[in-house]
Parts: structure tokens; sequence; C-alpha cells
């Protein structure tokens, strides 16, 4: 599989009239936040908000400012982290942007997928003990059986 590229625009978020960034995104599923150029958020409009150690793909950490934008992209927009790379650095969309606006990467071709419909459900539905435990005392009998044998 090749690498997946996608035309996305990051536009601050507090309304003010900035031209804002746009240039095609490598689609990274390991990335979790995206990453753009700090010159050009800079410019758009987008200010940092605050520091976090990322780690890179070769396995090194890397302290870099964040900050948050409206993020369009496939004709959908989200609000999402982002983060201020070096001047020059190629910009990568991460996973978070593409789930929220509900699109999923097939790994066997790298194509976009659009979900029929975004997933939300109660988290006790997903849980293992929903499905086992099918009332509180359960769970508190469970949870005690536990502790007893450890």
């Amino acid at each position: 599989m090749g690498s997946t590229y996608v035309t996305v625009r990051l536009r601050n978020l507090s309304g003010k009239k900035r031209k804002p960034f746009e240039a095609q995104f490598l689609v990274d599923k390991g990335a979790i936040d995206c990453l753009a150029p700090a010159d050009k958020l800079r410019a758009a409009g987008i200010t940092p908000q605050g520091t976090r150690v990322y780690e890179l793909a070769d396995g090194t950490s890397v302290e870099y400012e964040y900050g948050f934008a409206r993020i369009e992209l496939l004709g959908d927009e989200t609000i999402a982290q982002v983060r201020f790379a070096p001047a020059g650095t190629a910009p990568i969309l991460g996973s978070t942007a593409l789930l929220s606006i509900g699109v999923i990467v097939d790994s066997k071709t790298g194509a976009l997928n659009r979900l029929p419909a975004l997933p939300l459900k109660r988290a006790t539905q997903a849980s293992p003990l929903h499905h086992s435990c099918r009332n509180h005392r359960d769970v508190v009998r469970s949870r005690r059986h536990a502790d007893e044998l450890s």
C-alpha cells in the first residue's frame, strides 16, 4: 500500500479573518494528532495552547507546542488538536480528526472510506462486564471475588 494524501484546510477558532493553511496532508493511522509547520499555523491565526511530548516514528521523543484548529476535509469539518512542527515539515493528518468525521482508512488499499453512521453507543454496551454481570450486586460480588484471589 502506498501513502495516502488528502487536501486539508486548517482555520483558527477565534473567528478572525485569516487565510487558512491548505495543503496535501499525509494520512497517518499511527498518529493521533495532526501536525503542520508552525509558521503556517501561526500565519493562519492558530495559536499554541501548551506543549506536549510526542513519540516520533523512529521511537525518539520530541516536545512540540500544540493548539486547536478547525479542520476541513472531504466536505466535512471538525475541531482537533494540531502540533506545531518545524518549518518545512510535511503536514500529517492524525486519526482523531479522521474518526471524528466518520472516516476510516482501508488498511489494504489506503483508501479513505466514510462510515455509514458514527458509532454512538453507551460505554457499558462495549464493556465485557455488561454481558456477564446483570446488576450492580453482581459487579460488586465479582470485584470482591477478584480481591480475594489476589
